[in-house]
């Protein structure tokens, strides 16, 4: 078969429970996670720091290497809360705690797949930053929050 689009809405993305190492929440999408998605956006980054390595030689143009390489994911959406109890969604919930801890404990994991895929990327070691939340008049309360990758990225079969 050719390849194909496929729908933002069906990628998985899930936090590794820092209290429970090995116990992976997902975050609720569209036909991820459990009842109506919170997450309606994501948008995967990469960046890089290079190095001079122009010499005379190089007669007037510029000449570069990539030294170092970096990926980021964003996700954005909904904040989902329980209007019963007030707690959080589950994964929103350990995103949030995740981005107050400090030093080592600031590092957990984070996994993601398209549709389609039999294995998850895996960021054993990334840092988390929450992003702007609120909303205007209308609106419902918006969520966000960005992982950062520390170090390198593996992979992990899916059940």
């Amino acid at each position: 078969m050719p390849a194909q689009k496929f729908n933002a809405r069906d990628c998985e993305f899930q936090i590794e429970d820092y209290l429970n190492p090995g116990t992976w929440v997902a975050f609720r999408t569209a036909t991820a996670g459990s009842g109506k998605g919170g997450i309606n956006t994501f948008s995967l980054s990469h960046e890089y720091e290079t190095t001079d390595t122009t010499t005379f030689g190089s007669d007037g143009r510029a000449e570069s290497q990539n030294m170092q390489e970096g990926k980021g994911m964003t996700l954005e959406g909904f904040k989902l809360k329980d209007p019963s109890t007030g707690a959080l969604d589950p994964a929103m919930a350990l995103a949030e705690a995740q981005a107050a801890r400090l030093g080592d404990e600031s590092l957990c994991g984070f996994r993601f797949a398209a549709p389609g895929d039999t294995t998850w990327e895996v960021w054993a070691e990334s840092t988390w930053q929450l992003g702007d939340q609120g909303g205007g008049n209308n609106d419902k309360t918006g969520w966000a929050v960005t992982v950062t990758r520390s170090g390198p990225s593996t992979t992990a079969a899916k059940p």
